[in-house]
């Protein structure tokens, strides 16, 4: 059983384009990870739909025939000036915008009967940490909002727990939009494809040798 752990691969998840967007950051980014090996194991890249319908089904079904040491889900967050490492995932889909079907949940839970809130699995201070001294901007998020990203981020969390497994860990990543996207927001930040894929590669190997986080201030006041 070790050993099998020990060669289990790397699950990388992106979303297709929304909210009018042709492209999608998060998905251009993992893609390019797909096939590469990383801390000695090889990463999958996966494209979620932005759809309720869609996105955690599919999502299980990678698990599944995966069974991957470490997930990170990756999604756009157009505003955030630096990648945001997620903490925490709430049971709620509030939808401001419609997903890609035209389905707007109002006040659902995610899973029906689950827990309030999971917390991400990754050593999120050890990953900002080691962002910040590969000189790539990042920030704890409190808050994954309430829209698909933190649909699949508490999804993820809670089929984990389901599963048992306490080596296996996983989380969400926001990336700001890309400088293409920034060029039709007025004023928006951006942040190119290639810091983003070092960002997710020093993410991987950090989160793979980390088995105790580090104790350093990330709160928020607000």
């Amino acid at each position: 059983m070790n050993a099998d752990f020990d060669q289990a691969p790397v699950l990388l998840t992106g979303f297709a384009p929304f909210g009018g967007e042709a492209s999608n950051p998060s998905w251009e980014a993992v893609q390019r990870l797909h096939g590469e090996r990383i801390g000695g194991r090889p990463v999958v890249a996966h494209c979620l739909p932005v759809a309720y319908a869609g996105c955690l089904p599919q999502l299980r079904e990678r698990l599944d025939a995966l069974r991957p040491a470490l997930v990170l889900c990756i999604g756009q967050a157009g505003g955030r000036a630096q990648l945001s490492i997620e903490r925490i995932a709430i049971n709620v889909d509030d939808a401001r915008i419609p997903d890609n079907q035209g389905r707007q949940p109002i006040d659902e839970p995610v899973i029906a009967d689950g827990p309030a809130a999971y917390f991400s699995s990754l050593p999120i201070k050890a990953l900002r940490a080691a962002l910040h001294e590969a000189g790539i901007p990042a920030e704890i998020s409190q808050s994954a909002g309430t829209y698909l990203c933190n649909h699949v981020f508490y999804g993820l969390l809670h089929e984990l727990h389901l599963r048992g497994d306490a080596r296996v860990r996983g989380g969400f990543i926001h990336i700001p939009y890309s400088p293409a996207q920034a060029a039709r927001h007025a004023g928006a930040p951006s942040l190119d494809s290639e810091h983003v894929v070092r960002a997710l590669r020093v993410m991987i190997e950090t989160a793979l040798t980390t088995r105790i986080d580090r104790r350093l201030a990330g709160g928020a006041e607000h």
